[in-house]
């Protein structure tokens, strides 16, 4: 597998990680919105690894709500290294699709996600040594066709595994694969669905290519029912 190191502005990455040994790096929701909140916190030209630690000691638990209540209040002005298009979070691994936007962003948001998140896993459930399975890994998305399709993996597919391990594209159950996914929350899919605001995920040029909710679930139901032929993305993790 080629293991992209050079990024530029203004290209879109389908990124990937796994743990070590492929044991499980997400133990909990709790790890979960962790990882989330770092996908936010992050994204930021300024260094945001005690902004976490100290938002919980202040605000207790953790959410969204009062994440985004806590930025606005503190006039925390955001520039962003990246632009987040989809994410998916499975037990052993995660998967992103990113644009780059300022030049070194993608290196620098992962290396402080990474860090960050490995930090608190290891405090937590005292552990030392890596969680994940080496650096990152990048795919180059270099054509529409293979941007619909790493969303439609990304979104779809990659959950779709829970119930279905053996899943590619279509499903042997269709429609229990659809509800399926509308319950999983660790996607970006109801994102575009329109059924959920994120303060994380930007459709950016994906938006353009599932110009509504209703193209964007046509296209996907119709890869899960076998309608549209799926084009799988080469070098995946899961190979």
């Amino acid at each position: 597998m080629s293991i992209l190191r050079s990024f530029e502005p203004k290209r879109v990455y389908h990124i990937f990680n796994r743990g070590v040994e492929k044991r499980d790096i997400f133990l909990s929701d709790g790890d979960r919105w962790r990882f989330l909140q770092g996908l936010y916190l992050f994204n930021n030209e300024d260094a945001s690894t005690n902004l976490l630690y100290r938002l919980e000691q202040e605000k207790g638990k953790m959410h969204f709500g009062i994440l985004r209540e806590y930025m606005k209040k503190a006039r925390v002005e955001r520039m962003p290294l990246v632009r987040i298009m989809a994410d998916c979070l499975k037990p052993n691994h995660f998967h992103l699709l990113i644009e780059e936007i300022q030049e070194g962003g993608i290196s620098r948001f992962m290396q402080k996600l990474g860090t960050g998140y490995a930090g608190y896993f290891n405090r937590k459930y005292e552990r030392v040594g890596s969680l994940f399975q080496g650096p990152f890994r990048a795919v180059e998305i270099k054509t529409d066709d293979q941007l619909r399709y790493i969303i439609t993996y990304i979104n779809v597919i990659n959950p779709g595994q829970e119930l279905e391990p053996e899943l590619k594209s279509v499903a042997q159950d269709p429609e229990e694969i659809l509800r399926f996914i509308e319950s999983y929350p660790w996607s970006t899919h109801l994102e575009y669905l329109g059924k959920r605001n994120s303060i994380i995920a930007d459709n950016g040029v994906a938006g353009e290519l599932f110009a509504t909710s209703k193209k964007y679930k046509a296209f996907v139901t119709d890869i899960i029912r076998g309608k549209q032929k799926f084009i799988p993305q080469r070098n995946s993790l899961l190979e």
